[in-house]
């Protein structure tokens, strides 16, 4: 049962009610460049796939994905299409697979979708990612480096390969790490001014 926009007050309707009575709430015409969605290409999920799970309640999740993938492989891909010249979505693919590339090497795809970033490494060989800081190796001090990161780790890469692997800083046991004093620092060239003076 379809339901005209129009006729509803949305400020008195409750979205809840479509759903327990299986109902679909359509709206005017809309203008598909203004506001850019494609409403025809759900048209046969809503048609074929949701109304034969509302006939057919679906009980797990198991159950819904192997029939949304059943309904996918034997009925959408293998219906005609008018888009299509008369021909189904299985077909068009089967005749294009000689324009299908594959890439010789599948690794590549886990460098790719990474989130890039260019970062400065500071005089202390660190880098601020996301208000976390990371240390690189020395190398890098003082460059610009490419790093890209996900959700397991934050990576260095060079000419598009990574290099090395930036580790987070632990500000607690940084406090208390033992240091040895620098030949550079400035109260041991004042020290030594002051011998030199002495003598």
């Amino acid at each position: 049962m379809r339901i005209m926009a129009r006729s509803i007050d949305p400020k008195r309707f409750n979205m809840r009610v479509l759903s327990l009575e299986s109902l679909w709430l359509t709206h005017n015409r809309m203008i598909l460049k203004a506001k850019g969605k494609l409403k025809g290409s759900l048209k046969p999920f809503k048609q074929g796939f949701i109304l034969y799970c509302i006939l057919n309640p679906v009980h797990s999740l198991e159950e819904l994905n192997e029939r949304f993938w059943r309904w996918l492989e034997e009925d959408y891909h293998r219906r005609v299409h008018a888009s299509l010249e008369g021909r189904t979505p299985h077909e068009m693919f089967h005749a294009q697979l000689e324009n299908i590339t594959y890439l010789e090497d599948p690794s590549i795809l886990d460098t790719i979708f990474l989130k890039r970033e260019q970062r400065k490494v500071k005089a202390d060989s660190t880098i601020t990612l996301n208000k976390h800081l990371y240390e690189v190796p020395s190398r890098f001090i003082g460059s610009s480096i490419d790093v890209r990161l996900d959700e397991h780790g934050v990576y260095i890469f060079e000419d598009d390969k990574k290099v090395a692997e930036a580790t987070p800083v632990s500000m607690k046991d940084n406090a208390y790490v033992k240091r040895v004093r620098s030949p550079f620092s400035v109260s041991q060239v004042e020290e030594q001014k002051e011998e030199r003076d002495h003598v």
